[in-house]
C-alpha cells in the first residue's frame, strides 16, 4: 500500500515557484529544487516527475493563484472600474518587486515557451484568457454606456494585453511609478465614452 505524502504539496509548489521564479528555468536544477522544496531529489522526482514537469505545476499554480485570483476580484467591479483596478495592482506589484522578478507567465513566455511546444500552447491559452477577461469588460462597459463604442471590443482587449505585457517586462528595467503609470493612461483614455473626452 503507497505511504501517503508526509508533506504539503501547495507549500512546496509555492517554493517552487520563488525558485523558478527568480534563477528562471534554465538555471535551475534539480537539486536547486529539492533543496528549496525541502524534499530529496528522489521525492520531488516520484511527487511531481522531472524539472520540466515540476515548473509546469508551478507555472499552473501561479497562474491559478495570480491571474486567477485577479480575475475573480475584479469581475464583480463595473467594467470600466475592473480594468483600471487591474492595471493598479500590476503596476503596484511591479513596483514592489524589489527582486524584479516580473510576471512568471510573462518569463515563460519569453525563456521557455519559444523552445518548447507544449508551453507555447499553455502561455497562449493562459495570455487568450487575460485577453478574454478584458474583452468581457469592455463589451459590457460598451454595452452600459462606460466605455467608448469607437474600438471593437476584440481590438480593444488586445491593447490592453499587449500593454499589461509592456508594463511588466519594462518594470524588470526600469521600474519607475511615472513610466509605468503613462503607458496605461493613454490606453485608459481611450476607453473613455466620447462625452467625457470633450
Amino acid at each position: 500500500m503507497a505511504r501517503p505524502r508526509e508533506f504539503d504539496e501547495e507549500q512546496v509548489l509555492l517554493r517552487a515557484i520563488e525558485l523558478f521564479w527568480e534563477q528562471g528555468y534554465e538555471t535551475t536544477s534539480m537539486r536547486d529544487l529539492a533543496q528549496a522544496m525541502g524534499l530529496t531529489t528522489a521525492s520531488v522526482y516520484n511527487a511531481f516527475g522531472d524539472k520540466r514537469a515540476v515548473y509546469r505545476r508551478a507555472l499552473d499554480f501561479y497562474v491559478q493563484l495570480s491571474f486567477g485570483d485577479r480575475v475573480g476580484r475584479f469581475e464583480k467591479l463595473p467594467p470600466r472600474e475592473a480594468i483600471s483596478a487591474f492595471f493598479d495592482e500590476i503596476i503596484e506589484r511591479s513596483l514592489s518587486d524589489t527582486k524584479r522578478k516580473g510576471c512568471m507567465l510573462v518569463n515563460s513566455a519569453l525563456e521557455v515557451a519559444p523552445h518548447d511546444p507544449e508551453f507555447q500552447r499553455v502561455v497562449g491559452e493562459v495570455l487568450l484568457q487575460v485577453e478574454g477577461f478584458f474583452r468581457r469588460c469592455v463589451q459590457a462597459g460598451q454595452n452600459d454606456g462606460t466605455i467608448s463604442r469607437r474600438q471593437p471590443a476584440d481590438d480593444m482587449a488586445r491593447t490592453l494585453l499587449s500593454t499589461l505585457l509592456g508594463i511588466r517586462v519594462l518594470a524588470r528595467t526600469r521600474p519607475e511609478r511615472d513610466l509605468l503609470e503613462g503607458l496605461i493612461r493613454p490606453v485608459l483614455y481611450l476607453l473613455e465614452p466620447e462625452t467625457k473626452q470633450q
